[in-house]
């Protein structure tokens, strides 16, 4: 008993616990059962036979249920080694392992290859080169069906011949058709001579070559890709038995070869450095496949090799290769590169679970494959350059390249229009940073072109892993350096804040002194048709006025300049809220004078110049002409109070013909002024003061532009500048009506004056 338990302790542990609980059959009858072929067999029925032979023994009911879930992974056999290991004295498994191959799956672990030779390991690749030119047949073609059945010698693996239009290392069935190989009449021989050819033909068929008695049958396309199944055909003479476990084992081929056109397609530069670093994970892949083939051939050649046990030891290999197979034929068919490989290959893990062996892999595959993709992010987030020839990033770079294809105002669109997300290639475990990593690239692009040195305080090391989160904190850590670094460029280096109170002095009229003084010098200038003015006398006024008021001691009041525009306010406003840029052009031009088309231009560098860009300054200048429009008309009202002393020495009768007139001059000037107060000091101010506070608490550009376009837009809606219709033309029509009023006085005293005075004029 001592013997036959050494021997073969499963049998002795079954005969154990047959005994023990009086079940009517035999150990070979178990046996037979679990090594029934998966269409024959019967979960249940298995079930049913560990609940009789474990009857009265310690701990069944928590054995059968573990019994139950490996049933649904595993093969039965390795079940029922794993169920009799908990009763048996001796470890089965470490008995079968010493004695065969070892269970584990050869793809994740080396220990089934430690006997295994570097020469045997390469053998199947030398042999292929002999069978290409020809100088290896197939041993034992020609020997008679007697031979075969008294020798276990085996033929030598000759694999095929690659045609010229494959690569050395893709494997086809269609690519040996030439190859005809005799089929001799085995149906006569012993079942145990059939079992040695097939195993053979079986070895070969999982290199990607036609056996003797197994062909591929047909190879059906899985899509538009170009991944195919093949589907295999064994021949009759075979024995059935025989040929229902090889049926289960064939897959295997078919998904090597799946997996072996992928490697192929994908070995192409065109195709991106994602699928090439996942064609070089696969390639380790195959090394260890042909590490398992060549243990398979060893163990065949020395006669201790059955269809059952080969089906045992590549069960866990085929569980891992139909994931991979699978993951592959979605990828061409899909035509996926880039981040859609690599959200393919995360959301794979997360259906894998369950299947730990498989999902282990496929986490290895997912982080040699992001390899690539995270080193271009990780140049991006460190210094931000885009080094992607491929087209295979999330943030796509849409620089301008020569000179003459510059747009005019292009600091204005660089930070929305230079570089851009492209949601289709960004993989789905970094969606929810995409626009952290966007902005950190922009920050430090700015940085760098603003001639300053970026150097990141500690060294990065950006890997993907699903199992933590690691690349997220590198990621976030990189964009608060950015983000600090790019805002004291800006507010400290470049003095962001005092371009912006520069601007308010100017185009919101907040230097009241040097308003009036330039009013005063540009009076008749302005006054002019705008065809007539001239620029260079505006700037030299402007220039002029600038040094004689308190504005001297700005520092930045060299970037105000004089600016002419074609169209008027109100136009001008249609352009901006309606980004029509050249809808002016398309109207006939207005009869308008130098104060109606006038406004300040402020010139900023790079990098202020994103903040103040051309859109910014456009609505300044909306603001500033609104302004600076009533403020005329304050001006003129304020000439006919200055005539009232005229009136005094009109007579009571004449006297009292003006006295409604200078009342509703009176109402005018309340009214204007009422309205600059309310823009200026209701408005204007306030909203200014919310702007500096936000100011002093931000973290970010982004928050720089936003907390600024928020103060712009607040400004011009309530100062009635966003509404084309009705509002703001009834300003200016109000503007208009007491400029004409103001003409018409100004005429009438003149006209009285001269009738009093000089008659004879009116005689003449």
């Amino acid at each position: 008993m001592d013997t036959y338990s050494t021997k073969d302790p499963m049998r002795a542990a079954l005969k154990k616990l047959i005994q023990h609980s009086n079940a009517p059959f035999t150990a070979d009858d178990v046996l037979r059962e679990f090594r029934t072929t998966k269409e024959k067999r019967s979960n249940r029925k298995l079930l049913k036979i560990l609940e009789i032979i474990s009857k009265h023994q310690p701990k069944s009911e928590e054995y059968l249920l573990e019994a139950s879930k490996l049933l649904e992974k595993k093969d039965p056999f390795y079940c029922l080694l794993n169920f009799l290991n908990h009763y048996s004295e001796t470890n089965i498994m470490q008995a079968i392992r010493k004695k065969d191959l070892s269970t584990s799956t050869p793809l994740l672990s080396k220990k089934m290859f430690e006997t295994v030779t570097p020469d045997s390991v390469s053998e199947i690749k030398e042999r292929v080169v002999l069978a290409a030119t020809g100088g290896l047949t197939r041993v034992g073609q020609n020997t008679s069906a007697a031979n075969m059945s008294g020798s276990h010698s085996p033929p030598p693996l000759a694999l095929p011949a690659c045609n010229k239009n494959h690569t050395d290392g893709v494997w086809d069935y269609r690519t040996i058709d030439n190859l005809h190989f005799q089929q001799n009449n085995i149906s006569a021989i012993p079942i145990s001579s059939q079992e040695t050819l097939l195993l053979y033909d079986l070895i070969y068929c999982l290199t990607g070559m036609k056996g003797s008695y197994i062909t591929s049958e047909e190879c059906v396309s899985t899509g538009r890709g170009e991944s195919t199944t093949v589907k295999f055909k064994i021949s009759e003479q075979i024995h059935s038995s025989l040929r229902d476990i090889a049926k289960e084992i064939l897959p295997l081929a078919s998904y090597f070869t799946c997996i072996e056109q992928f490697i192929q397609k994908a070995s192409f530069t065109e195709c991106g450095q994602v699928l090439q670093a996942l064609s070089e994970a696969l390639n380790n892949l195959i090394r260890d496949y042909y590490l398992l083939l060549a243990q398979l051939e060893s163990e065949l050649n020395v006669g201790n090799l059955t269809v059952h046990k080969m089906l045992f030891y590549v069960r866990p290999t085929l569980n891992t290769m139909d994931v991979l197979a699978a993951v592959v034929s979605d990828i061409s068919e899909n035509e996926l590169r880039g981040g859609q490989v690599l959200t393919l290959l995360y959301n794979k893990i997360s259906a894998l679970t369950g299947d730990e062996e498989s999902q282990k892999f496929v986490i290895q595959l997912t982080q040699l494959a992001s390899v690539p993709y995270m080193e271009i992010l990780q140049l991006w987030v460190q210094k931000g350059v885009i080094c992607d020839p491929q087209q295979e990033f999330l943030v796509e770079d849409n620089e301008v390249i020569r000179r003459e294809e510059l747009p005019e105002h292009y600091s204005a669109d660089y930070w929305e229009k230079r570089y851009t997300i492209r949601r289709e290639r960004i993989p789905c475990f970094l969606e929810k940073v995409s626009d952290i990593i966007l902005r950190t690239g922009k920050y430090l692009n700015v940085i760098r072109q603003c001639g300053k040195k970026v150097t990141p305080p500690q060294i990065m090391n950006l890997q993907f892993s699903p199992t933590n989160q690691n690349h997220i904190n590198v990621i976030q850590n990189a964009y608060q350096f950015a983000s600090k670094n790019l805002l004291e460029v800006l507010l400290k280096e470049n003095e962001l804040m005092g371009h912006l109170m520069s601007v308010k002095r100017y185009l919101l009229l907040h230097q009241g002194d040097f308003i009036t003084q330039f009013m005063d010098a540009c009076e008749e200038e302005l006054a002019k048709n705008v065809d007539k003015v001239l620029p260079m006398t505006l700037e030299n006024l402007l220039g002029l006025t600038l040094r004689l008021s308190s504005a001297k001691h700005d520092p930045y009041k060299d970037d105000v300049h004089c600016e002419l525009l074609t169209y008027d306010l109100v136009t001008q406003m249609s352009k901006i809220m309606n980004n029509e840029e050249e809808y002016w052009q398309s109207h006939d031009r207005l009869d308008l004078n130098g104060l109606e088309c006038f406004a300040f231009r402020y010139e900023v560098k790079w990098p202020v110049s994103l903040v103040l860009n051309h859109i910014a300054i456009s609505k300044y200048q909306m603001l500033f002409r609104q302004l600076f429009y009533c403020k005329h008309v304050e001006r003129q009202l304020c000439k006919i109070w200055k005539e009232n002393s005229i009136a005094k020495k009109f007579s009571p009768q004449a006297a009292e013909l003006y006295r409604s007139a200078f009342t509703l001059r009176q109402r005018m000037m309340n009214a204007v002024q009422n309205l600059e107060y309310y823009m200026m000091i209701e408005v204007i101010e306030p909203n200014w003061h919310i702007f500096i506070q936000n100011m002093n608490k931000v973290e970010n550009v982004d928050e720089v532009l936003s907390f600024h376009q928020d103060f712009l837009d607040s400004c011009l809606k309530n100062c009635m500048l966003t509404d084309t219709t009705l509002l703001n033309r009834s300003i200016f029509k109000l503007c208009n009506i007491c400029l004409k009023f103001c003409e018409f006085i100004q005429v009438k005293i003149l006209q009285f004056v001269i009738y009093m005075y000089y008659p004879f004029y009116i005689n003449l």
